[in-house]
Parts: C-alpha cells; structure tokens; sequence
C-alpha cells in the first residue's frame, strides 16, 4: 500500500487568541514518549485494516463478488466457498480513491455491474479486458440505478427525471419530465412493464454568513414530502399518481404486476403506515398502522416493508411491543405474526431470491451481539426460526454503509437460497466476510482475511460489557477497555469515547459499520499504548428497546449527555485511573456530546475532540432538519427550551479545558457551517481551541491521508493533555 505523504492542502495557520485553523498536511506520530520496546501495534498497522462489503452472488452461486476497501482505496474481488482458494483481484486502481458498490448481474446475465465514482461500469468477470462505462459519452449525473427483473434494462435518474437504458444498445426512454422536482427510488413492477417511483418538489439554496463572508457558499436543500407515482415503461407514457399524502411516502416495491406496498411516515412523525396500493381500482388499504405518543422511532432503521416473491406475506420492523420485532403480515387477511421475542431487535431482513426463506438478524443474548436467524416461508406463520450462527461479536447480512439498509435487496442469500453470505466482527475480529448453510447444519466458512499481517489479533484489547451509575439513578451500558498487561498498580489516563447518530450503539468488537470500525481500530492502539477507554451507549442508543431509544424525546442533549458525563464520573472511581487525565471525544452527534460536555461540566474533563460535531440545533433544523430532528425536538418555536439546551455553541464562554475540532468541508450530514460558527464564537471569548479542515472530505472520513493525519493530531492531542501514557 501508498503511504500517502503529500500534504492534502496547503497550511495556512491563523493564530488568534488560541486559534489554529489548519488544511491538514500529513504529520508524523507525535505527543507520547518514545516506547522503550516494539510496540505491538502502530498507526500504519491499524489502518492497514480492510473492509469488505457490498457482496453478491453470481447467478449460478458458485462465486461471491464483492469490493474490498482500504480506506477508500477500493477493489473488485472474487472468492468461491468451498474451494479453499483466496479471493482473486478483479480490478486493480491501485492508490487511487475509488468509491464502487451497487454490484448486480445485467445483460446477458454474465455481466457484472457496479458504480465507480458515481459512473456505472460492467464487465465479465472472466474475461480480460472486457470493463466498460456503460454511458460511453461524458456522464450526466446519472444514479439511482435499478435493474428490471430479467436484468436486460436499468431504471435511472438524471437530471432529477426518471429513464430507462437498455444494457444491450444504449437505447433510452425518458418517463418523466417534472421541472422543478425530483423523482427516486425506481422500483419495476416484477413483469418489467411499470415503474412506480416517488416524487418530491427540490430546491437548491445557495447561502453566506457573514462570519465566513460573500465568496464561501453554503450550499442546502429544501423541498416537499415525497408523493409516490406509477409510469409504463413505454415511450411517451403517461405515469399516474398513486398516492399524496400529507407524510412521506417511501419504500415502494411490488407485491405482483398490479399491487404494490410502501410506507407512509406522519408529517409529525408520530405514525408510519405501510399501505397496499391497487392499481386495478386504485384503492389503498393500509396493512399496518403504528403509532407512538413520542415519535416513530424506526426512521434510518432499515425497517421498511418487503414482499415476499410469492406475493403472500409483507415483512417488516414493528416496535410497538416496546422492542423491534421482526413481523410477517398476511395480504389475504391483514393478520401479522412476529417472528422474533421479547427484548430483542431484529435488523437487516430479505427474502432469497426464489422465496423460500427469510433471513434476519437479532441480539437475543447479548445487546451488542448479532446473530442470523432464518425461517421457511413454506411454514409462516407458525414458522420457529433456525439460527445459523454462533459465533461471538456480530453476525450480519451485507448493507450499505449506514449499516442498517441492505447492500442487496435480497441480503445476502445465494440464487437458490441455500447459503447466506454474512460479515462477522468480534473482539479479536475484524470485519471479514464468512457463508453459511441456511439449514443451520453446517459451521461458517471464512471468505475473506482482512487482517494485515503485521496485526496478531491476541495483542487486542477486548470490551468488556459493564452497566455504570447513572447520575439520575439506574444505569448505563457501555464497553470498558482495559490492556490485559495494564500495571493497575499505576495512575493511567483514559477516554470517554461518545458514538454518533444518537441512534447507533457500540458492539462486542469492531463496529458493523465500516465507517465507526475504523475508530474501534484506532481505540485498539490507544489501549495499547496504556489509555483506558470506555464507550458508552448513553440513553437513546440502539440494542435496548424502543423505550431507552426514545429517553431522548424533547430532552435531546440533556439526559442523553448526563450518560456521558456518568462515565467521567464512573472513571474517576476506578483505582488506576487518573481522575485529573480523563479526555471525551466524538463524531457528530458524539461531536456534539463532547462540546456539551466542555460547555456544561467545564471542569469534568481535562480535554475534549469533537470530530464534525453539531454545535447549535437551531442551525440544523435550517439545515438539513427532517424527521430525526422532529421526532425527537418539535419545532424550534414550539420547544424553544429544547433547542437552547442543544446549543454548546452559545455556551462556548464556559470552556476550559483544551479542544481540537475536526471537519470535512464537503460534509453533507453536519455542515461544515457548524464549526465555523463555532470557531466563531471561540475565537471571541479568547479560547484555546485548534480546527482542522480537511478539504473534499465527508461527514465520516474515508480517505487514507485524512485518517493518517486526524488519528496522528487526536493521539498528539490527548499525549500533550492528558500527558504521556504508560503501560
């Protein structure tokens, strides 16, 4: 592999009272004293790491393709279960940064299809020289794209109108043409005739702040709720509307060639529907309605419905058990079984591809262990689900990098059905991808070694699952790493790491989601060079219920944060803990603990890294807003308190204790506005603060000299503030 050691852009130091605003250039390890042995992990190690993701089948189901990142140094790769053989290399981009997924079979079906920096591509996989853009001329934006059921066409987006290309010669139909708004999310009908798809006004607004001046835009989209619509795949069809609401209308997918399902989410978030339309009479018969005095909890979930192939059963999430059960409703009756029990979350489900089994994963041992579950569609409702999975840490079908949709609409089964395709992580594991028999006799087979060679997996520190004093009474989980060899006899300086989402949740081992996984790496080598560090699963996590997910309903930053401070105070009790040397840090909603940490409980710790934190929710619900912040916070003018308790930003006057922030400039999740403006306010009340910029880089850093270059300034950060560990 490159070592990248270019600067990623110039440095243009402005010191103010304390301010460092810096354009990342790569820099040496620094700010721990130089260990008196080998260690037994390095930073080059660590993110030396791959990720393998976006698997699929071929159609005959003798081989898994799937692309292996190396911080977004991406490749195609092939492997065959069974024949004992190691993954060969498809592609070879060598240190570019690519960013490829969406893998299907088109054309003739020998064709392998994929997206590579937003462009689609094919080739035949056994045949050299044979890769290809599929738009030969120069790109127009195309994306959405979604094969029609023989795999000859793909439905697509360009422009913000839907199309439709024929693989084999180029030809294009153009089905809609609506100024000013905006379709998506093309799902054909299963005979290949229509295309039902949503639609939804968009603009585009372009704004300043006079803090950063005229000439820097900020760039911001608004719109209305999506309306769900049906066109003929013919040329100069006309589409119809299928269904307007006053909520959002999303997840359209066909029952048969005249019915298809989608869900409804409340303008209030308070109620999703999933509604049967027929287009025969074009009635809407709502299957199941879930309502909840708080919010509707699921949004970013992945609990969308699915049919099945044989049009007899839609499955879905449902939480009004208090816990998210995976649930089968019946098209001839309405009447839903859940096939999942109590105080367990299920996740990540499909149907295989020739209808026979439906395939899940839950956490019924453990919160933060996954395992895959199946059943026969044969034997639903009454059907008792077989596990095909044991092993510690995480077992999940494929999904795409929020970690909670799948990569494939049929996850990860094989053609047939016979064998799924998994990621496994575990303490001592990192993501790696296994198959497994779906009649849960036989064990999994490894597929692929994501460990480089200069890593042993024992020199891995692992969590341990512990419940820590809450300050308002009861308790908080979280995962306390401690190095076996740690001299506890000594004082050590520790960590509170804070997750981000306010939604996700931490896991036995590395993070199912490549983006968190690669701070689990990074921890790993704090642990090893004598830093205790612990992550909480504050109040509004993931794994523990609807009713812990909601505790922070119009309290957003208020008892959620009281867990994170709780773990200052927990680390404070512990005998080889040094009370004066415990830091906090965190990615964006983590970003925006650690700076309600500096700004409530200013003395608590002794240094802080917010990493594309939110510093003011009164800015985001401008930008980007939407349900995850209406759900938990109401509108601004309605909960004025609400959003002033999730301002740190106008509470900057009481920061003490060093803080480094770190932000992408091209971060669509929290803009990039977030911390300027906190920089802003800094900078008036004479604080010391440094800010990084790392030009082109999103929301969850990817590319290999970002990470170099903020793992290096975080470790340089906390060995100058919470001084030099020792083991």
């Amino acid at each position: 592999m490159k070592r990248i050691q270019e600067a990623a852009g110039s440095a243009l130091p402005v010191r103010g009272p304390a301010l460092a605003l810096l354009f990342a250039a790569a820099v040496l390890l620094a700010g721990c004293e130089e260990a008196e042995e080998t260690p037994r992990m390095t930073l080059e190690d660590v993110l030396d790491i791959r990720h393998p993701t976006a698997p699929v089948w071929s159609p005959d189901g003798d081989e898994v393709f799937f692309v292996w990142d190396l911080n977004q140094q991406m490749d195609l790769y092939a492997v065959a279960p069974g024949s004992g053989e190691p993954p060969r290399q498809l592609t070879r981009w060598g240190d570019s940064y690519e960013v490829i997924g969406g893998l299907f079979w088109g054309g003739d079906g020998n064709l392998l299809h994929f997206t590579r920096n937003g462009r689609l591509y094919q080739m035949d996989p056994d045949l050299a020289g044979t890769l290809r853009a599929v738009f030969h001329d120069e790109p127009g934006g195309e994306s959405g794209f979604a094969p029609s059921p023989d795999g000859r066409r793909i439905a697509f987006l360009r422009g913000g109108d839907l199309f439709v290309r024929d693989l084999a010669d180029g030809a294009e139909i153009q089905l809609t043409r609506t100024d000013d708004r905006a379709e998506g999310e093309p799902a054909w009908s299963p005979d290949g005739r229509f295309i039902a798809y949503t639609v939804s006004d968009r603009e585009t607004v372009d704004e300043t702040h006079e803090i950063s001046g005229d000439s820097l835009l900020y760039r911001r989209f608004r719109g209305t709720a999506p309306d769900l619509w049906v066109a003929p795949v013919v040329r100069n069809g006309v589409a119809r509307r299928i269904a307007a609401g006053a909520g959002a209308v999303s997840s359209p997918r066909w029952v048969d060639t005249a019915r298809l399902i989608y869900q409804e989410v409340a303008p209030d978030v308070r109620t999703r529907s999933v509604v049967l339309a027929d287009l025969r009479d074009g009635s809407l018969r709502p299957l199941r309605v879930t309502e909840d005095e708080k919010w509707w909890s699921l949004n970013y979930l992945g609990g969308e419905p699915r049919p099945s192939p044989d049009g007899e059963w839609v499955a879905l999430v449902d939480d009004s058990s208090g816990w998210d059960q995976l649930v089968v409703v019946s098209l001839a009756d309405g009447a839903a079984h859940a096939l999942t029990g109590p105080e367990e979350e299920a996740r990540r489900f499909a149907w295989s591809p020739d209808g026979g089994m439906l395939g899940w994963d839950a956490n019924p041992d453990h919160p933060g262990q996954r395992q895959l579950f199946v059943v026969a569609t044969a034997e639903l409702p009454d059907a008792v689900p077989t596990r095909i999975t044991s092993a510690r840490g995480t077992n999940t079908q494929p999904s795409v990098a929020t970690g909670f949709r799948l990569s494939s609409e049929h996850g990860g089964f094989s053609p047939d059905g016979s064998r799924i395709v998994f990621q496994h992580t575990g303490p001592r594991a990192v993501p790696d991808l296994f198959a497994v028999e779906t009649g849960g006799s036989g064990e999994p087979e490894r597929l692929t070694n994501s460990l480089p060679e200069s890593l042993d997996a024992a020199f891995f520190t692992e969590g341990e699952f512990l419940r820590y004093p809450a300050r308002d009474g009861g308790d908080v989980p979280g995962y306390l790493f401690v190095a076996e060899d740690l001299d506890r006899s000594l004082k050590h300086p520790a960590i509170v790491w804070v997750h981000g989402d306010g939604i996700a949740q931490n896991y036995d081992g590395w993070h199912v989601r490549r983006d968190y996984g690669v701070y689990h790496s990074f921890h790993q080598l704090l642990a090893s060079e004598g830093y205790v560090v612990l992550m909480p699963d504050y109040r509004g996590s993931i794994g523990y219920g609807r009713n812990f997910r909601q505790e922070s309903y119009r309290d957003v930053g208020g008892g959620d944060y009281q867990d994170v401070a709780a773990a200052g105070d927990y680390l404070q009790t512990l005998e080889f803990v040094d009370p004066d040397r415990i830091g906090v840090w965190g990615l964006s909603y983590g970003g925006f603990m650690t700076m309600q940490a500096l700004t409530l409980d200013p003395t608590l710790f002794a240094a802080g890294v917010n990493v594309a934190g939110v510093g003011d929710f009164g800015v985001r619900f401008r930008d980007p807003g939407g349900p995850w912040m209406l759900g938990r916070m109401g509108h601004p003018a309605e909960n004025p308190a609400v959003y002033e308790l999730a301002a740190p930003a106008a509470r900057v006057d009481r920061v003490e204790s060093p803080l480094l922030m770190l932000h992408g400039t091209s971060d669509v999740n929290v803009s990039y506005f977030e911390s300027i403006n906190l920089a802003d306010g800094l900078l008036r009340e004479g604080k010391d603060f440094e800010l990084v910029t790392y030009p082109g880089e999103f929301h969850y850093f990817h590319r290999e000299h970002v990470l170099r270059d903020a793992w290096t300034r975080v470790g340089r950060f906390f060995g100058e503030h919470l001084a030099a560990p020792s083991r």
